[in-house]
């Protein structure tokens, strides 16, 4: 796979680009055409020229359809592509599947059945849990003290001059100076995510959920990909911008649980000959769904939440003892943190810091019965301004993606942003100057501004502290500490500046902001309802708490998981019920008018993400609309001239493997090109391989070397496999034989022509494969599926009519 492939926050330009609609099977299968389908589920198709290239770019492409089954010719027309509703050539799947040849099946009767070896390997993976646990805290922790850190030495530095300013009427110098320490830090975060790992940008949920799901995204989980994670978060909080640190500790987590699940790092190169055992894409996949979950508890302190969040968002399987271990390491990450913050704030074994944010205290909170329609009505505005929020984060990315091309260009449009953020805080601060009387000396973020002697700046502190603190201020204030003038003025802006922030080229979360953002409308809200009669003694914590967790519903679309997370913030069960609520109505109103911000995001960047259930209609779609048609296979004993020949010319991962074919001479059955009988599939990977170990028929010892043979040898350069480039044969070589018959999988998975794009989306989906091979009755292959078949799918609405549109592939 091209390591440059596009990612998620490294948005290209939809340049001209190439669609070859001659449909050669494979996992990298980018010769899909597009087949407009009816409401019924019927497809539409025709014939195409297999030769034929088209040139196409974002807007229009030109539609060539084909029948597989030999039906009537349509002729071409123009189609029109909406953004997001695309697919892209480079994303391929995770490889689940064991591969169950002869050398698999030998080794196993060999292996040794001593309960002692099996119940270590158990016990390893509780270690590697451990582990993942314990360095997810730390790294949260280094996270919050750098964060802290250089945000008490950048507001102390400008409340000094602000200090001095006042008197000596020189306000425009703390201004320049805020102006250049955000835009100085937010450059250092910026220009290393930009020029060196751009996957790391964003909060690196989207990737997460895309390889949870079974989609590789290139270096999403390197150790590279971690430092500048860690740097660029602190640069870009510390900086000012509109983002949290808690949702990038979901990718550190799931980064930190790749490698030490591997016992290696392919960014350094080190390799410390442990836990060799797990490097295969199913051990890796359940590791990273604890990293994710160790992530999300040491960001809130929710354990509990962070193995929900990892079932509802990213895991796409799921058993038993895998839940136990999720949870084991989600405790030992909320622990580790525990231990590390209390050190730094000087109190050690204090377990009274579980997570990175801390939202105070809310045991005085009490709700009426008849408060819990305002929370609907709540649940609704959330679900209504999370929605707003992501169709217009969707259109800047799209704007993004068009103009916004250049590597200079992200670093400059990140510090305008930094720039405009701090211009912000400095007018609001100027023009809405709320003055509060000064009760506690102690806290050290007050700023006079121009207040009167005694008092302090209230809209100030909005700004002059880190963003979790701000969340705590506008859950526990007193009534009375800020105008509604002031939230609603603070609100409107920093919605408009969360929505460009994200999806810049820095690393930034987007839980933070929108429970700013949310808090600050729930107080609005809960001051509003203060004025009316019988309402004077509202309780503003719940409000500002409703509010906060409506909007990030609106925003995310999360139910389960930041119900629970939110529960163990506060320390507050009773609390659960309305917040629960909140989410339920926010989710269910947001969805009318489009998705989560994360599934966008995905779905804009042509990831084939597959759903939980099939498209509705679609077991109107039999494999033969579905299936990729023709299909590249291999016969059982091969000239290794062939072999070589395919593997550089096509760059799929999978071919099957066939008797009973002749390449030069097709069959056809009923209309339909058959490619011989079925008898496994052979990974590229297992090609590459034998060719590497010169496994040829004209070797004397081949029986010898294959009996000798063990899967390690077959794995031992995961996850970045050897290509074919690299591999040298002889003139004299190319015209030998090799015999496949002991390295294909013989279990592997095929379905008739006749079945329903329903029943082969759910065995494709519940057993994570990579391909399954559509055959006859004859047993005689006819085509395959992989991922990109399924996922070009999609179903539209109009005018209250289901109807399944396919989309396009494109580079």
């Amino acid at each position: 796979m091209d390591e440059r492939t596009p990612l998620l926050n490294n948005h290209p330009q939809f340049s001209i680009s190439t669609i070859n609609h001659r449909r050669t099977r494979g996992e990298n299968d980018f010769q899909t055409p597009v087949r407009p389908v009816s409401h019924s589920g019927k497809v539409n198709t025709a014939p195409q020229d297999d030769n034929n290239a088209e040139v196409i770019n974002s807007e229009t492409f030109n539609n060539i359809r084909r029948d597989v089954e030999g039906h009537h010719a349509v002729q071409p027309k123009n189609v029109h592509i909406e953004q997001g509703h695309i697919l892209k050539v480079g994303f391929q799947s995770l490889d689940y599947e064991i591969s169950d040849n002869q050398i698999y099946q030998n080794e196993e009767k060999e292996k040794s059945f001593k309960r002692w070896k099996l119940y270590w390997r158990g016990v390893k993976r509780w270690i590697i849990c451990f582990l993942i646990g314990v360095f997810t805290g730390l790294t949260a922790g280094f996270i919050d003290f750098g964060v802290e850190k250089i945000s008490e030495v950048k507001f102390q530095t400008v409340k000094i001059w602000v200090d001095k300013c006042v008197l000596d009427n020189c306000m425009y110098l703390p201004q320049i100076l805020w102006f250049l320490i955000n835009m100085g830090l937010v450059l250092v975060g910026s220009f290393l995510t930009t020029y060196f790992e751009p996957v790391s940008a964003g909060s690196g949920i989207p990737q997460i959920k895309c390889y949870l799901n079974g989609v590789i995204v290139p270096h999403v989980v390197r150790f590279k990909t971690l430092v500048i994670k860690v740097i660029g978060v602190l640069s870009a909080v510390a900086g000012g911008l509109a983002v949290g640190k808690e949702g990038p500790m979901i990718h550190s987590g799931a980064v930190i649980a790749a490698g030490i699940s591997q016992g290696r790092t392919t960014s350094l190169g080190w390799d410390f000959k442990i836990f060799q055992e797990f490097r295969s894409d199913t051990e890796k996949r359940d590791f990273v769904s604890a990293g994710a979950a160790a992530g999300v508890a040491a960001a809130f302190g929710a354990p509990v939440g962070g193995v929900l969040f990892s079932l509802e968002e990213g895991a796409s399987f799921w058993n038993q003892s895998l839940v136990w271990r999720i949870f084991f390491a989600s405790i030992i990450s909320t622990m580790t943190l525990n231990i590390v913050q209390g050190l730094i704030k000087g109190h050690p074994m204090d377990f009274s810091y579980p997570g990175l944010i801390n939202f105070g205290t809310f045991d005085d909170v009490r709700y009426e019965f008849y408060e819990l329609f305002i929370v609907i009505c709540l649940g609704a505005i959330g679900g209504l301004l999370g929605a707003l929020f992501n169709h217009i984060n969707l259109k800047l990315t799209v704007f993004r993606m068009k103009y916004v091309q250049r590597k200079w260009q992200k670093v400059l449009e990140t510090m305008m942003v930094a720039m405009y953020t701090a211009a912000f805080a400095y007018i609001i601060i100027f023009y809405k100057n709320d003055c509060k009387p000064i009760e506690n000396d102690a806290e050290t973020t007050l700023v006079q501004f121009f207040c009167q002697d005694g008092q302090y700046s209230s809209t100030a502190r909005l700004f002059f502290d880190t963003p979790e603190a701000t969340v705590k201020h506008l859950f526990h204030n007193v009534p009375g500490t800020y105008q509604v003038v002031t939230l609603t003025i603070f609100a409107s802006g920093y919605f408009l500046l969360a929505c460009w922030t994200y999806g810049l080229s820095i690393p930034s979360g987007l839980f933070i902001p929108s429970l700013l953002i949310g808090a600050a409308w729930g107080r609005i809200a809960g001051i509003l309802l203060s004025g009316l009669p019988g309402l004077e003694k509202v309780n503003l914590s719940f409000y500002s708490l409703v509010g906060a967790s409506s909007m990030l519903g609106g925003i995310v679309r999360m139910t389960i998981s930041l119900t629970v997370i939110i529960m163990e913030a506060t320390s507050n069960v009773p609390l659960g019920f309305p917040v629960m609520l909140s989410l339920i109505v926010a989710k269910w109103v947001g969805d009318q008018f489009n998705e989560g911000i994360y599934d966008l995001h995905i779905h804009l960047q042509g990831v084939p993400i597959l759903g939980w259930e099939p498209l509705p209609l679609s077991s109107n779609l039999s494999a033969k609309t579905v299936m990729s048609h023709p299909v590249i296979v291999f016969r059982m004993k091969e000239p290794v001239e062939r072999i070589v020949k395919i593997l550089k010319e096509e760059e799929h991962n999978g071919f099957p493997v066939v008797e009973d074919y002749d390449p030069d001479h097709p069959e056809m059955v009923d209309g339909c090109q058959t490619f011989g009988t079925f008898k496994g599939l052979i990974l590229r990977s297992h090609l590459i391989t034998m060719l590497k170990k010169k496994l040829f028929l004209e070797n004397p010892e081949i029986n010898k070397i294959v009996n000798n043979l063990k899967m390690s040898e077959f794995n031992e350069s995961y996850p970045r496999y050897t290509g074919i480039q690299r591999i040298s044969i002889s003139p004299e070589e190319k015209h030998y034989t090799m015999d496949l018959a002991p390295f294909i999988n013989q279990s592997h998975f095929v379905v008739l022509e006749t079945a329903s794009y329903s029943s082969i989306f759910r065995k494709f989906r519940s057993l994570g494969l990579r391909h399954m091979v559509v055959i006859n009755f004859r047993n005689q292959v006819i085509g395959i599926v992989t991922r990109k078949d399924l996922a070009r799918f999609m179903t539209e609405c109009k005018n209250g009519e289901i109807s399944i549109q396919e989309i396009p592939i494109i580079h």
